[in-house]
C-alpha cells in the first residue's frame, strides 16, 4: 500500500486488478480485530504487516442496512440489525448511517415495540454503539422511546440481555442532562433497581449497580440524602455485604469501583455537618451539648434547681464542662466553632454517650478523678479525632473515576462512621494511659492514634470487630518498636562506609529493577477506556513481546485475564517509539479540559508518542502501582532513567536487604565514619625466618 497515493487511486488500482467496476463503491478495512474502515484520516495508523481487505464502502453498507432494517422479511431484518450492531462500532460507518437518518429507524423499531428477543437486543446494541460516537445528543430522544426503554427495565418477563442493554442506555442517559435524570429517576424506582441487584445474573447486577451510581452522582445533595436514606431502609448495605462482597464469585474491577463510589457518597453525607460551625444561639445544638454533661454527671446534677443560686449553678456547669475536656469551659460552644470538624464532632460525642453509656461514663469519670496534668480531655480528643477520621476517610473529597479501594467493613456495619469513632475514642484513652501523657503531649498522642488507625486500616479488616481487635493490639509499645526499627534501619544506613557501599551496589540493583519492569510489560495489563461522559465498560490489553521489540495491544472482552499475544492485533515497534508523556501533557487529558478534570485520572494517565507522524497511544492505568511499572518499563525501552516513586521504594527495599546481608557479620559493632589509620612501614624488612637453621 503506497501511503503517498490518495486512497481513491489505491482502490481504483485494486478494483482494476480484479476487474471490478465502480471502485467508488468499495473501501479497505482491517481483516483482523475491530475491522475498522480505512479513511484518509486514519490511514497513517496502518502498521507494517497489517492485513487489509477489500469490502463494500461504508456509505453503500449504510444504505443497504438502512433498507434492510425496514424489510418486511423477518430474517433479512434480523440479519441487518445484527450486522448493524457490529458495524456501528466503526466511526466512519456510524457517520454514514446517522447521516441517512438511520437513528430514526432504530427509534421507530423500539417505539413500535413489535419486535422482541434477539431482534430487539441487536437494535438496542446498535443504538448504544451509535450513540457512543457523540454525533447525536441524548436530549433528542423522544419521551416514547425513553418510556419504552424504561419498560424493559421495569418488566419481569424480559430477556436478561435486553434488560442489561436497557440499563446501560439509561446509565449513559442520566449524566447528560438534568431533565433526563429526572425522567429516569421518576420512571425507574429504587425498588426496581434493588430487584435487579438481587438477580443471580452477575452482568445484570453490575448494570443495575452502574445505573444506581449514575443516579446518585447526578442527584443534588438533598436528593442524594433522600435516596441514601431509602436505600438504608431497604437494607442495601446488608445485601451488598452478604451477596456481593462475600459471594462465591470474585469481585470484578467494575463492581469494586461502584462499591467504592457508594461508600464515598455515603460518607460524604457527613460533609454538611463537618463544615457547619456550632451556633451558640441554636437551642437544639445547646441541648445536645448539655446532654453530654448530664449523661456524665447526672447524679451530681440531680439536686433540685432551687438548691443552688444561678451563679453557683453556672460555676458547677463550667466545672463539669472542664471535666469533660472542653478548653473553653465557661462557653464550650466556642470549642466547636472550628469547621471542619464542626458539628460532626458534637454528633459523634452524643452518639458515643447515648449508644455506649458505660464506656462514656468510664472515660469521663476515670479522667476527672486523675491528677489534673494526666487527665485525657474527652471533648478536645473527640474534636481532633473526628478531624483525623475525616482526613483518613476522605470525607468532603470528590469521588475518584477509577479507584476501587473500598473498606469491606463499611458495608458490614450501620452507622459506620459513628461506630468507628466509638472504637477510636476509647483507643485515644488507652493510648493516653500507655504514654502516661500530660496536656502538653496532646498532639503527640493524636499523632500516635492516627498512626494506629492508618496502619490497621491498611490491613483491610473485614469487620469493625476485627478492626477493634487489631487496633487495640497495636499498642503504644508496638508503635515504638515499629518506629525504632525504622529509625535504626535509617541510622544504620547513614554511616559513611555504608553509604559508599550503597552507591557501589546501586547499579546492579537498578538493573534488576529494569529487568522486573520489562518482565511486567511482557506479562501485560488490562486497561479501561474512559470517555468524557462516564467510566467505560470497554477493555483493552497491552503487552510487550518477549524479545522486547514490539508492543502488542487490542480490545478484549470482560473476564479475559491474559489474552495470548497473537490475539492482540495492533502493534507498535519499540524502535518507532519517540517519547513518553505523563499527566497533563497527555493528549487524552487535554481533550477533557473541562476545568473539572479529575485529579486521579491525571495521576494515572500516560501516552506513548510513536512514528514519524507522532501518533499517540493513550493509557489510563488501573492503579498507581501499574502506572509506575509501565512508565518505568517504557522509559527503559526508550533508554531513559526510571523516574517513578516506585523505583525509589523498590531500590530502597533491595538496598536495605542487600546491606543487611553484607553487614550481618558486623552486628553490634560500631562502624567508624573514618577508616582506621594505616600503620607506618617497618624500619627494615629483614624479618624472614630461615627454616634451614632450625632443622640443623
Amino acid at each position: 500500500l503506497s501511503q503517498t497515493k490518495p486512497l481513491a487511486s489505491v482502490l481504483k488500482d485494486v478494483c482494476d486488478a480484479w476487474s471490478l467496476p465502480n471502485a467508488e463503491r468499495y473501501a479497505l478495512q482491517y481483516a483482523d480485530g475491530r475491522q475498522t474502515y480505512i479513511t484518509e484520516s486514519n490511514r497513517r495508523d496502518i502498521k507494517n504487516g497489517s492485513i487489509l481487505r477489500l469490502t463494500i464502502s461504508p456509505d453503500q453498507e449504510a444504505e443497504q442496512l438502512y433498507n434492510g432494517i425496514q424489510s418486511k422479511n423477518v430474517d433479512v431484518k434480523t440479519d441487518s440489525l445484527k450486522k448493524l450492531a457490529s458495524l456501528s462500532q466503526d466511526v466512519t460507518f456510524a457517520q454514514e448511517f446517522i447521516s441517512r437518518n438511520g437513528l430514526k429507524q432504530i427509534y421507530s423499531i423500539v417505539e413500535e415495540g413489535k419486535d422482541a428477543g434477539e431482534m430487539l437486543a441487536h437494535t438496542l446494541k446498535a443504538f448504544t454503539e451509535l450513540m457512543e460516537h457523540d454525533f447525536v445528543s441524548w436530549e433528542n430522544l423522544s419521551t416514547v422511546f425513553i418510556k419504552k426503554i424504561v419498560s424493559y427495565v421495569n418488566m419481569n418477563a424480559v430477556d436478561a440481555s435486553i434488560q442489561q442493554l436497557s440499563l446501560s442506555i439509561l446509565e449513559n442517559m442520566v449524566p447528560t442532562s438534568r431533565l433526563l435524570f429526572e425522567v429516569v429517576k421518576k420512571e425507574v424506582t429504587l425498588d426496581r433497581l434493588l430487584t435487579h441487584l438481587q438477580a443471580t445474573n452477575a452482568q445484570l447486577q453490575l448494570k443495575a449497580m452502574a445505573l444506581l451510581i449514575a443516579l446518585l452522582l447526578s442527584a443534588t445533595d438533598a436528593e442524594r440524602r433522600d435516596m441514601m436514606d431509602y436505600l438504608r431502609e431497604k437494607n442495601i448495605r446488608q445485601f451488598i455485604h452478604k451477596n456481593i462482597i462475600h459471594s462465591s464469585e470474585p469481585l470484578g474491577d467494575e463492581m469494586a469501583h461502584y462499591l467504592y463510589v457508594l461508600q464515598s457518597v455515603s460518607l460524604n453525607l457527613c460533609e454538611h455537618r463537618m463544615k457547619m460551625s456550632m451556633d451558640p444561639y441554636s437551642q437544639e445544638q445547646r441541648d445536645l451539648l448539655q446532654s453530654l454533661r448530664q449523661s456524665a454527671f447526672e447524679s451530681e446534677s440531680e439536686a433540685p434547681a432551687g438548691t443552688f443560686s444561678t451563679e453557683r449553678r453556672r460555676s458547677l456547669c463550667a466545672k463539669e464542662f472542664r471535666k469533660l475536656g472542653f478548653m473553653n469551659n465557661s462557653n464550650p460552644a466556642e470549642d466547636l466553632r472550628r469547621a471542619p470538624p464542626g458539628l460532626l464532632a458534637l454528633d459523634n460525642m452524643v452518639y458515643f454517650s447515648r449508644n455506649t453509656p458505660n464506656a462514656y461514663s468510664r472515660f469521663v469519670l476515670e479522667n476527672s478523678s486523675r491528677e489534673d496534668k494526666h487527665e485525657c480531655p474527652f471533648a478536645r480528643s473527640s474534636i481532633q479525632l473526628t478531624l483525623i477520621l475525616c482526613e483518613i476517610l476522605h470525607i468532603g473529597e470528590p469521588c475518584s473515576e477509577t479507584a476501587q479501594a473500598f473498606y469491606p467493613m463499611f458495608f458490614g456495619q450501620d452507622h459506620f462512621f459513628e461506630e468507628l469513632f466509638c472504637i477510636c475514642i476509647q483507643l485515644v484513652n488507652k493510648t493516653w494511659k500507655e504514654m502516661r501523657a500530660t496536656q502538653e503531649d496532646f498532639d503527640k498522642v493524636m499523632q500516635v492514634v492516627r498512626e494506629q488507625i492508618t496502619r490497621t486500616l491498611s490491613l483491610r479488616p473485614t469487620s469493625l470487630e476485627l478492626f477493634k481487635t487489631r487496633v487495640n493490639a497495636l499498642n503504644y509499645s508496638e508503635i515504638l518498636k515499629l518506629r525504632q526499627t525504622e529509625r535504626l534501619h535509617q541510622e544504620e544506613t547513614l554511616a559513611v562506609p555504608v553509604l559508599e557501599l550503597r552507591e557501589k551496589l546501586k547499579p546492579e540493583l537498578l538493573e534488576l529493577i529494569r529487568q522486573q519492569r520489562l518482565l511486567h510489560l511482557c506479562e501485560g495489563t488490562l486497561f479501561r477506556k474512559i470517555s468524557s461522559r462516564r467510566r467505560q465498560d470497554k477493555l483493552w490489553y497491552c503487552r510487550l513481546s518477549p524479545n522486547h521489540k514490539v508492543l502488542h495491544y487490542g480490545d478484549v472482552e470482560e473476564g479475559v485475564q491474559s489474552p495470548p499475544i497473537e490475539s492482540l492485533t495492533e502493534k507498535i515497534p519499540v524502535a518507532d517509539m519517540k517519547m513518553l508523556l505523563v499527566g497533563k501533557e497527555c493528549p487524552h487529558t487535554k481533550e477533557k479540559s473541562s476545568g473539572k478534570q479529575n485529579k486521579d485520572v491525571l495521576e494515572l494517565a500516560f501516552s506513548i508518542v510513536h512514528d514519524v507522524e507522532e501518533y499517540c497511544l493513550n493509557f489510563i492505568a488501573p492503579t498507581r502501582y501499574e502506572f509506575c511499572l509501565w512508565t518505568d518499563g517504557l522509559n527503559v525501552l526508550l533508554g531513559k532513567e526510571m523516574t517513578s516513586e516506585r523505583t525509589q521504594t523498590d531500590l530502597d527495599v533491595l538496598l536495605s536487604m542487600e546491606l543487611k546481608l553484607q553487614l550481618m557479620d558486623l552486628e553490634n559493632i560500631n562502624i567508624p565514619n573514618n577508616p582506621p589509620p594505616i600503620p607506618n612501614p617497618p624500619s627494615n624488612l629483614n624479618f624472614c625466618y630461615d627454616f634451614s637453621h632450625a632443622e640443623q
